[in-house]
């Protein structure tokens, strides 16, 4: 498993309007094989500030199955106005997790 990082920086005053299309564009990032769920997450103190976490089997499913795909133009076409600067994205795997057993 392998997760997809990327903070975004969305424009001042677009926050809702991204946030109202990000729901749209999830159809299109879970329909590419390899793809185990997303969560966009805001940040409390920055109100314009994100950080977007994608699940996938593997690197090449987001790098090669999503990217090049056609959905992936509509994705962007969806989003890619409102970040400034535009994101930097890094792929990580997980060495350590611990849960609550509570």
């Amino acid at each position: 498993m392998i997760t997809e990082l990327a903070i975004l920086f969305v424009k001042d005053g677009e926050q809702d309007n991204f946030q109202s299309d990000f729901a749209k564009a999830g159809q299109f990032i879970s329909s590419i094989k390899g793809y185990s769920g997303h969560s966009l997450q805001k940040c409390i103190e920055h109100s314009n500030k994100y950080v977007l976490l994608v699940n996938w089997e593997t690197i090449e499913d987001h790098t090669v199955g999503f990217r090049q795909s056609a959905v992936y133009q509509q994705w962007k076409s969806l989003l890619h106005h409102y970040y400034d600067p535009f994101p930097v994205v890094e792929h990580y795997e997980t060495i350590i997790q611990v849960k609550n057993s509570n």
